[in-house]
């Protein structure tokens, strides 16, 4: 059951229960990530009082983010040399053991640095485990039916993430919050061993990997997210300007290195690949407008609108459910259509048009309203999520899957990156003007360090010594949040027109058929 075996043969070996239960467990590992990603948020505000450390608050999420994706390309690359399953397995090791030492963090530091550690295991699993998929199921059409089971896990997770990092904060104390991975990935890690099949694509011995490039790209991405990190916070322009010529340099010679190189951790010709460039292009958009939807609708909720977090919760929570139910919606729809790549437009222009709405969202707007809307950007994310995948999958070679399934998750989560931290940027930056020059008109200067920042409009005490301090707090609380509002809204209005360019994109997708296996041709190192 373990031993290598040509992917052909070893496919079309696989009995319906090994099938089954190696997708139970490629489940179990999704939504152990998932999971990790939607409860810890929740959690933070309580981690911070906790452990004392809000200067390393942002860190908590960014140093998995960086780690992550600098990992994804590195184990794409491995899986497609030495079969995924040997990685797969040490990535539940890793990630667990790393859950388990932020459980047991006694100060940020530790907290930032477990989470770094848990992120090279989150980067391993996202880079073999939906490269699993096509290993499984050499057929499209078979592969879109099996794929659901992906599909439904990552939401069951993003659906009960929130709440669940709620209750196990409450009741249990947030360290619970990390725990609560160890009985899901001991679970995965049993079924994983037990019956995923190796599978190895290349007919050459595997080759020396290519470090230079690994080096390059952790050095360009680093510097990329440190940049985007930090532009908000305002640091030295000339710290920001070095780290910025850092990332150029690092990308220059990462584009040289990798047309020279004899065995590109990122091939040349899958990069320039007519094909793939627009779908690793729709991937970079879809990430950046997900994220900045994802985190800046429940502050405009929040601290615009007034909701409690419970409520803003339930507002959000469409969007994350019908991501799931738009994937199984696809699955019955892509395979019979003569052109798949249009569901790729349709779930842009959706997911647009809920931005768009967003940015016409008042706190007099019905929730009942908000609550389409949200379920309408999910259908969007169903439609675009998978297809990416599929289409990704259907386009590259089978030696080449782990790489260019590592591209796509990569795309969108630097998209995400970006999403969040330039989104923020706008946000700040026109909220402090608006605030500034609000408080000059009512001549209430001395507020500014008050006001000027959004948690404030968060935090109960904050508002307490607000109200007690300020003479006609009222009025210049309910003014801020006016101008919060306004500010999410124009924010919004830029990620609506952004996945509008996205439709030239999709032009340039070529015909993709779901009617035959993944195919075999090689793409040639130019």
């Amino acid at each position: 059951m373990n031993a290598p075996s040509s992917p052909a043969g070893l496919a079309a070996g696989l009995d319906f229960r090994q099938r089954l239960m190696a997708m139970l467990g490629l489940c179990c590992v999704l939504i152990m990530v998932a999971l990790d990603q939607t409860v810890v948020g929740t959690a933070m505000p309580t981690v911070v009082a906790d452990l004392h450390g809000f200067a390393l608050y942002a860190w908590v999420g960014t140093s998995y983010l960086l780690t992550s994706v600098i990992t994804v390309p590195v184990f794409g690359k491995l899986g497609d040399d030495h079969g995924r399953k040997p990685f797969v397995l040490t990535a539940i090791v890793l990630f667990t053991a790393a859950s388990m030492l932020c459980g047991l963090a006694q100060d940020m530091l530790q907290l930032v640095l477990a989470r770094a550690l848990q992120g090279v295991g989150g980067g391993m699993l996202v880079a073999t485990t939906f490269a699993c998929v096509p290993d499984l199921f050499p057929h499209t059409r078979e592969r879109l039916r099996w794929q659901v089971m992906l599909s439904a896990s990552f939401g069951l997770a993003n659906a009960i993430g929130p709440s669940l990092g709620g209750f196990l904060t409450e009741y249990l104390g947030w360290r619970w919050v990390f725990f609560v991975n160890l009985p899901v990935g001991l679970a995965s890690l049993w079924l994983v061993w037990r019956f995923l099949p190796v599978i190895r694509h290349a007919e050459r011995p595997p080759s020396r990997l290519d470090w230079q490039g690994a080096v390059l790209i952790a050095l360009f991405l680093g510097s990329l997210q440190l940049t985007v990190e930090w532009l908000p916070q305002h640091k030295s322009p000339l710290l920001l300007a070095a780290l910025a010529g850092l990332g150029l340099a690092a990308l220059a010679a990462l584009l040289w290195w990798e047309k020279r190189s004899p065995n590109p951790l990122l091939p040349p010709s899958m990069l320039s690949h007519k094909g793939l460039a627009p779908l690793f292009g729709l991937s970079l958009l879809m990430g950046f407008g997900m994220f900045a939807v994802m985190y800046y609708a429940p502050l405009m909720f929040q601290a615009g609108f007034g909701l409690s977090p419970n409520q803003a919760g339930l507002l959000v929570t469409p969007l994350v459910v019908f991501i799931t139910i738009g994937s199984m919606l696809n699955g019955r729809i892509v395979q019979r259509m003569k052109h798949p790549t249009r569901l790729l437009g349709l779930g842009l222009l959706m997911f647009a048009a809920t931005a768009a709405l967003l940015a016409r969202t008042s706190p007099s707007t019905p929730h009942a309203l908000i609550f389409a809307n949200m379920m309408m950007g999910g259908l969007g994310l169903g439609l675009l999520m998978p297809n990416l995948t599929i289409f990704v999958q259907q386009l590259a070679p089978r030696q080449q899957l782990g790489v260019s399934t590592a591209m796509l998750q990569s795309t969108r989560m630097v998209g995400g990156m970006l999403g969040t931290a330039v989104m923020g940027a706008v946000v700040s930056h026109r909220f402090r003007e608006s605030v500034e020059a609000m408080l000059t008109a009512r001549h209430g200067e001395s507020w500014r360090s008050w006001l000027a920042d959004p948690q404030t409009l968060l935090n109960a005490d904050s508002l307490a010594q607000f109200r007690h301090a300020a003479v006609g707090a009222d009025g210049l609380l309910a003014a801020s949040r006016e101008l919060l509002v306004d500010a999410i809204h124009y924010s919004q209005w830029l990620v609506a027109l952004g996945l509008l360019l996205g439709l030239w994109l999709v032009r340039k997708v070529p015909a993709v058929r779901l009617d035959s296996a993944v195919p075999e041709q090689e793409l040639r190192h130019e």
